[in-house]
């Protein structure tokens, strides 16, 4: 495994696999470190199906609404590199901020209604910020096939509409999310957890089960779900529902009766760590 810290390396080391007569497919992982089994889901379903693998470990300070979320975002560079070996990985670029912004970026990425709900509402030029970093590291990567968690379903579904509003040639590849056996969603800030908050954060992902069960079962009237569903937590000091919406999977805008598949997603504060997950739900009749 190669790993780059720089542009001009990661060019040489791609024009050179582009070079050789064996040359196949690069699939890409894009991440921002701190490695769980949730990215490892990722690189496996990207070596099963790619002849080259690329990770990309960058904490992208562009996307933090918050200062103190960026500075507790954790690091761990060592760890990240022995997952990515093990793995497979065949190359691994691993920028310095100053390497990946030379100068303070003026440009930005519009990412237009499908930011105005869910996660973007609550993080004021998140996706602005995604966005920008995504398409630079699809420029510089120019990989057939990119991987993205389905858990950042928002994220996801802009990565999509970007891809195919700016014809980016890459195929934009979803990974199931990959959960504890309570349900919990794996994610990098679930360390920030204390033991007494990590018992309580599943909480959100019984609210969104408790949503696809009422839908399942026929309820349409979202008011009604959403208000069945945020029940599921319990009025305590240390959890705060950030949202619980029900929108449409593609241009997700909010729906107010459900006719047609959906996705239900929602944001939770467990103490000081603001955790997300959401759950594709099918109107009862429907196959899954």
């Amino acid at each position: 495994m190669t790993v780059s810290g720089t542009i001009s390396e990661l060019h040489t080391r791609l024009t050179a696999t582009r070079a050789r007569k064996t040359a196949g497919t690069i699939g890409f992982v894009p991440t921002m470190g701190a490695l769980h089994a949730g990215h490892g889901a990722l690189i496996a379903r990207a070596r099963a199906e790619c002849d080259h693998v690329v990770v990309s470990i960058f904490v992208n300070p562009l996307q933090f609404d918050r200062s103190t979320d960026f500075d507790r975002y954790p690091q761990t560079l060592e760890t990240d590199l022995a997952m990515c070996r093990s793995h497979g990985v065949d190359l691994v670029f691993a920028p310095a901020s100053a390497e990946m912004y030379r100068t303070l970026p003026t440009t930005r990425i519009d990412v237009g209604r499908l930011g105005n709900h869910l996660c973007g509402r609550h993080r004021s030029g998140h996706f602005d910020g995604v966005g920008l970093v995504v398409l630079k590291l699809f420029n510089l990567v120019q990989p057939h096939v990119a991987y993205f968690g389905e858990k950042d379903a928002q994220q996801l579904a802009i990565i999509r509409r970007i891809v195919t509003d700016l014809s980016v040639p890459v195929r934009i590849v979803g990974v199931s999310t990959v959960r504890d056996p309570d349900g919990l969603a794996l994610s990098s800030r679930n360390q920030h957890l204390s033991p007494a908050e990590r018992a309580l954060a599943t909480a959100l992902y019984e609210a969104l089960e408790a949503a696809r069960r009422a839908i399942g079962e026929g309820t349409t009237d979202v008011a009604a779900i959403v208000s069945d569903a945020l029940r599921q937590v319990p009025q305590v000091a240390d959890l705060r529902v950030e949202y619980l919406e029900v929108v449409d999977p593609v241009e997700l805008q909010p729906v107010d009766v459900v006719s047609d598949t959906v996705l239900v997603a929602g944001a939770l504060w467990v103490g000081t760590t603001r955790l997300i997950d959401n759950v594709l739900c099918e109107p009862a009749g429907d196959t899954p």
